[in-house]
């Protein structure tokens, strides 16, 4: 029996169907319920949320402890040993101090995250290869590094570096100088140039990126588009190298040298610092190297023997077929590695890197304004997690399939 024609014009069965029923303030409608109970459950939450500030401010107020954020205000007298900012203890206040904390948090999360990446892929990328020893020994890393709790981690490296050399015995490379208290190594003696340079570069990063999209939807429209490569490296590398050669082209380096029981100019990596970013690194790369090996293995094998057959060799086939089919299983969990990395930087109190844990509970100390510290704490982690969160989540909509 032949089936009906399909209606040609869709807004037919849009007349005929039949109408939604109107809203109504009645129990017996599901919307007038769902909205009366989302109504009762916020109201719980608002009344105990009261109850419980109200409960909290009179009990510090019984027992004479201030309350509020003036304190941030007040001349904070913390001595920081690497702050990536101006600051002078006898006159900032604690809000610079703090700032500074979620600087050097920052500081540590951003390294952290781009170095635990790459090796982490390679490190899982490598358990993957015919190579049995590669194979074997990425294995072990693996395995070893995750079972070993991060604290720890962090302590080992802490230790180890402090058992090197002083200063004047400091393991030297070239203008690079290893010892106790860090590495000291050359600083560029920034100039105007390089500011108009720097500037120029982030000029041709956004012109490239506009110029990407213009070439993609010419390939979706006509199938051919020339490559980005040559316009990308002529707007970042190109132009930027112009403006400073017009300006001058200067290049001063601050260079570390001896001078009595330490070093002077130059730049300085801190043993904590280094700890943490070692400890951190190498332990999140383990967890990551084996989300980057289920993604990939996660790609139908006939991907790569469709790659072989097209003549593509192994590397290239990963690199072009394997691994951007593969985001779409990595990106998920890789984001919650990422949060776990930036939480657990925390964990700098315990080998004295002054990041907002450790000045937060420094300023808490010297203010007895408890609640307000650890709510600054909660407050910084919380914003820097969804931050990461929701780029995360924008590339992984960006790299989903789309259904047509």
């Amino acid at each position: 029996m032949a089936q009906p024609a399909a209606d040609p014009q869709p807004r037919h069965a849009a007349l005929t169907a039949p109408p939604r029923p109107g809203w109504r303030l009645s129990w017996s409608d599901e919307r007038t319920r769902n909205i009366v109970w989302q109504v009762v459950v916020l109201g719980i939450i608002a009344a105990v949320l009261y109850y419980l500030i109200g409960n909290a401010t009179a009990n510090l107020a019984a027992r004479h402890i201030a309350t509020g954020f003036a304190f941030l205000w007040r001349t904070a007298g913390i001595p920081i040993a690497e702050p990536p900012i101006p600051y002078n203890p006898a006159t900032d206040t604690f809000a610079r101090a703090l700032l500074i904390g979620i600087l050097n948090t920052l500081r540590v999360a951003i390294a952290g995250i781009v170095l635990a990446t790459v090796l982490g892929t390679l490190i899982g990328i490598g358990r993957l290869s015919h190579n049995w020893l590669l194979a074997r020994l990425t294995a072990i890393y693996v395995e070893v590094l995750r079972d070993i709790p991060v604290l720890l981690q962090l302590l080992f490296w802490y230790s180890l570096l402090q058992t090197l050399p002083g200063p004047r015995q400091a393991f030297a490379l070239g203008d690079f100088y290893l010892s106790n208290r860090g590495i000291k190594l050359p600083m560029l003696a920034w100039q105007g140039a390089d500011s108009w340079a720097l500037l120029a570069a982030l000029i041709g990063i956004g012109l490239s990126v506009a110029w990407g999209r213009h070439l993609r939807r010419r390939r979706d429209l006509t199938g051919r588009a020339p490559p980005l490569w040559p316009v990308a490296l002529a707007l970042i590398v190109g132009v930027p190298a112009v403006v400073w050669i017009a300006l001058g082209a200067p290049l001063h380096f601050d260079v570390p040298v001896h001078k009595g029981f330490g070093f002077q100019g130059g730049g300085t990596v801190s043993p904590e610092f280094a700890a943490l970013l070692i400890g951190l690194v190498l332990y999140t790369a383990a967890y990551i190297a084996e989300i980057v090996r289920a993604g990939i293995e996660a790609v139908p094998r006939g991907q790569w023997e469709a790659a072989g057959a097209l003549g593509l060799r192994r590397g290239a086939a990963l690199r072009m077929v394997v691994l951007p089919q593969s985001l779409r299983v990595i990106i998920p969990p890789l984001t919650s590695e990422y949060l776990n990395l930036t939480k657990n930087s925390s964990l700098a109190v315990a080998i004295g890197y002054q990041d907002i844990v450790s000045l937060a509970n420094t300023t808490l100390n010297q203010t007895g304004q408890a609640i307000e510290g650890i709510a600054i704490i909660m407050a910084v982690y919380l914003a820097i997690s969804l931050s990461i969160s929701l780029f995360m989540n924008f590339y992984n909509t960006r790299i989903g399939l789309k259904e047509r």
